[in-house]
């Protein structure tokens, strides 16, 4: 579990750097990556580099979305993560995030391990390096609702 916690640390230490905030948490949270990991009311994803990258993290609320259980993800193509026909844009998206380092507002498709197709919201797709700046990969949250938000969500730029 300290792996896990020890990449969602980083994965939000990232998001820090590239947004000027942390990822979103109700106030007066301690433990703030395993509630990350754990609670979270929105997906948390990372994938790794490469010409195919697989994930390589996922929090609850991401694995009760896609339907996988955490060792099925870890070995999934992300690009799996959309069915075939929706794959083009989300290879753009993740070219511009290459380019810019963070995209805002995605709303779009996914699939599911059944070929279940459910939409995410506002997403926000960012790059992902190590502490020594070299390449990770990319992170993602999106949200399951296209309104609904905890009442201390305050939103992201």
């Amino acid at each position: 579990m300290s792996s896990v916690l020890s990449l969602i640390t980083q994965i939000d230490q990232n998001f820090l750097d590239r947004n000027g905030k942390g990822l979103p948490t109700p106030a007066g949270i301690t433990a703030r990556a395993q509630w990350l990991h754990e609670a979270a009311p929105y997906s948390i994803l990372a994938h790794g580099t490469g010409t195919d990258p697989h994930f390589i993290y996922a929090n609850q609320f991401a694995l009760s979305c896609f339907k996988y259980n955490i060792a099925e993800l870890l070995q999934l193509p992300s690009r799996l993560s959309a069915a075939p026909q929706d794959r083009s844009e989300r290879e753009r998206l993740l070219h511009d995030v290459t380019l810019n380092g963070i995209a805002y507002h995605y709303t779009g498709p996914r699939v599911d391990k059944y070929g279940n197709t459910f939409t995410i919201y506002d997403g926000v797709v960012w790059r992902l390096t190590h502490p020594d700046g070299l390449p990770l990969g990319q992170a993602a949250l999106f949200w399951l609702q296209e309104e609904e938000r905890p009442a201390w969500y305050t939103g992201i730029r």
